[in-house]
């Protein structure tokens, strides 16, 4: 079959999440696999899922400081609880970007969320398996109405005066990427036009225990 760039996953599979900055792992959640097929791969994140993420040393995150002053700390993994919505991810075969359902605690739809990537690939070690990218950072919300606005323009713009630093090297053809999309949305077509907005995980789903292990294996590349 042929997946995000490596092997394919199987339905309610444990998927770890794994963003990166270049080779640095930052932030893992564990999710669960929806379908890995050839229109994409879709994956569900519920609230209180295991993550493991970066953090300074005394425990804060990359949002709470100047990235100035964030390259030069120095950092460690730690294991954690994601907090945020829940979330069914897709992400269309081969492309640079991944379109997010969010929902509330009840399940009801309240928005989706344009996440600008590098394209993920997976990989499954047997006991471990995941789907690896680079977040962009620059990111899109749009609302049921199909309103929508640009997320963390300004975060984006900070980060590229800090080239030694900064993993996104052509931020042109972030924008290109993003800028892409907004006919789509405009229009409510395709991913926007209702489809999946009323989904529901397996009843069975629960949420799974931490990866311990194998967490840290080397990025994949396609």
């Amino acid at each position: 079959m042929d997946t995000l760039g490596g092997v394919p996953l199987r339905p309610g599979r444990p998927v770890l999440h794994r963003h990166f900055t270049r080779e640095t792992l930052v932030w893992a959640p564990l999710t669960r696999v929806v379908s890995d097929d050839e229109q994409g791969t879709r994956l569900w994140l519920a609230t209180g899922s295991p993550v493991v993420r970066q953090v300074s040393e005394d425990g804060q995150g990359p949002r709470g400081m100047p990235f100035e002053q964030w390259v030069e700390l120095p950092k460690k993994i730690i294991q954690d609880v994601y907090r945020g919505p829940n979330t069914l991810k897709f992400h269309p075969r081969g492309a640079a970007y991944s379109v997010w359902w969010l929902f509330d605690p009840e399940l009801r739809f309240r928005a989706w969320y344009v996440n600008l990537e590098e394209p993920g690939v997976t990989w499954d070690d047997g006991a471990v398996a995941g789907v690896d990218l680079t977040d962009q950072d620059l990111d899109m919300w749009v609302w049921p109405d199909l309103r929508w606005g640009w997320k963390d323009e300004d975060e984006f713009e900070e980060r590229l005066a800090f080239p030694d630093e900064y993993w996104v090297d052509d931020p042109d053809a972030v924008w290109a990427q993003g800028r892409a999309i907004v006919p789509l949305i405009e229009a409510g077509a395709w991913p926007f036009d209702g489809t999946w907005t009323d989904f529901r995980p397996p009843g069975e789903w629960d949420i799974p225990e931490p990866v311990t292990d194998g967490w840290d294996r080397p990025r994949q590349r396609a």
